[in-house]
């Protein structure tokens, strides 16, 4: 061995001799404080740790979301995705019926129609004040008298007219001729008759009336079988939309039911005015025969009264 290294030997073992070991439970309890401060210490960072995770959450709530830049003028919005979300509550459309098919009840489905219909705010009752009023001087006193009946004379069986009525109302009304007697018997009586028809029917009704006067020029009398009547239409204008007159003429019969010379003649005059039609039926009194000057009068008179009510 040199010399070195047997003097740096020596110097090792003066020290070593020098310090003196420490006994174990002082070794035991300084390891026991050391371990207690790294658990402290590892305490310490966990606490700061979940501190500024709080406090960092706290700062992103209080600041709130950043705002969303709208889009620019003409970007068309965005189109939700589609959704099956109600589609059992949506009623499906109900199937058409194409023309000229035929329902399951096999019949064909009639196309809506507004024709026979009543006319929208037209009258379906008619009231007294819709038929004129005599003049004082042709006032027989008997006054009106409501009541069924024939409103038109016989036409060889037909029936004018009578379709698609919506309503209808005659009266009788005796008259007498101005300058007549107050205690005469009445000169004349009017069958006059009000009927309202279906919407656009009022004109068939006329148009229905001149064929059948057109139909029946001539018919035994019914209460005197070998008596003819004849009936022809009358030029007429200038009463209400249209009119139509004709006239019945039968001979004068003498007490044993034989012909006595000159003819009895009454004036028939049907007026409409929208889908209202009047008829004014001179009859006669006693076979007296109709005044042409005191039926045109009285028939501008009940045609007056019908546009009065009517308006």
């Amino acid at each position: 061995m040199s010399r070195e290294l047997h003097r740096y030997y020596h110097a090792l073992a003066d020290d070593t001799d020098e310090r003196v070991l420490p006994s174990p439970d002082r070794l035991r309890h300084g390891a026991d404080r050391r371990a207690r401060h790294r658990a402290a210490l590892a305490s310490l960072a966990v606490a700061g740790l979940v501190a500024a995770t709080v406090a960092g959450s706290q700062l992103v709530l209080a600041a709130g979301p950043e705002p969303v830049a709208p889009p620019p003028a003409g970007t068309p919005a965005p189109t939700p995705p589609p959704t099956t979300a109600g589609l059992a509550e949506k009623p499906s459309p109900a199937p058409s019926t194409p023309s000229g098919t035929r329902t399951p009840g096999g019949r064909s489905p009639a196309a809506p129609s507004s024709a026979g219909r009543p006319t929208a705010g037209a009258p379906t009752a008619i009231p007294d004040r819709a038929f004129f009023a005599l003049p004082a001087a042709n006032d027989a006193g008997t006054g009106n008298q409501f009541g069924p009946g024939a409103v038109l004379p016989v036409l060889c069986g037909s029936r004018p007219g009578t379709e698609s009525i919506v309503a209808s109302r005659a009266r009788t009304l005796p008259y007498r001729r101005a300058g007549a007697p107050a205690d005469a018997v009445p000169s004349g009586s009017y069958r006059h008759s009000i009927t309202i028809y279906r919407a656009g029917r009022a004109g068939e009704a006329l148009a229905e009336l001149r064929v059948a006067v057109r139909a029946c020029p001539a018919q035994p009398v019914p209460e005197a079988p070998s008596t003819i009547v004849r009936q022809r239409l009358l030029p007429d204008s200038g009463y209400g939309d249209e009119s139509v007159l004709f006239e019945t003429r039968r001979p004068y019969l003498d007490a044993n039911g034989e012909p006595s010379g000159g003819d009895e003649v009454h004036l028939v005059r049907a007026v409409r005015s929208g889908d209202v039609v009047t008829v004014l039926w001179e009859q006669g009194w006693e076979s007296t025969s109709t005044e042409r000057a005191q039926f045109d009068a009285d028939s501008r008179r009940a045609v007056d009264a019908l546009r009065r009510w009517l308006d």
